[in-house]
């Protein structure tokens, strides 16, 4: 009889991964292949970022992934000085809400991206990123 393996690939999100397994792994595969996606529910049509298995309205699983596309706008942003644990070196940098219409995402600016440039309601596309210790995340650049 086989074991089963865990499936970590969770683990290989962001800076400082808190958590190796979720029941959305998947989000990993699609970073990887340098896509952003979120979960769409196909019961009730809600969608969800960061990506949930089961819906939090109807409560179904009946979940689709889709890629985000296009522009988001710039909601709001912040600037850090201070950083949580592991993300010291990280400081400073800015985190950013998107709103895509029917979903929001909350991420952090790329680095080529100059907050002096950066104006309330600027399109901003959201993009795969791969960090210098070979994580994943994703960032916002100007579109």
């Amino acid at each position: 009889m086989s074991e089963k393996k865990e499936d970590v690939r969770f683990g290989r999100f962001g800076t400082v991964s808190f958590t190796k397994t979720m029941r959305v792994n998947d989000f990993i595969d699609h970073l990887e292949k340098g896509k952003v996606m979120f979960t769409h529910c196909k019961t009730c049509g809600a969608n969800f970022f960061p990506p949930r298995a089961d819906c939090s309205g109807c409560l179904s699983s009946d979940m689709d992934w889709r890629e985000v596309s296009g522009t988001g706008k710039l909601v709001s942003y912040s600037q850090l000085q201070y950083a949580p644990v592991g993300f010291e070196a990280d400081v400073p940098y800015s985190i950013a809400m998107l709103d895509y219409g029917d979903f929001q995402i909350f991420g952090r600016f790329g680095n080529d991206l100059d907050p002096a440039e950066v104006k309330i309601g600027m399109p901003m596309a959201t993009v795969a990123n791969t960090l210098s210790n070979g994580q994943l995340n994703f960032v916002f650049n100007k579109a």
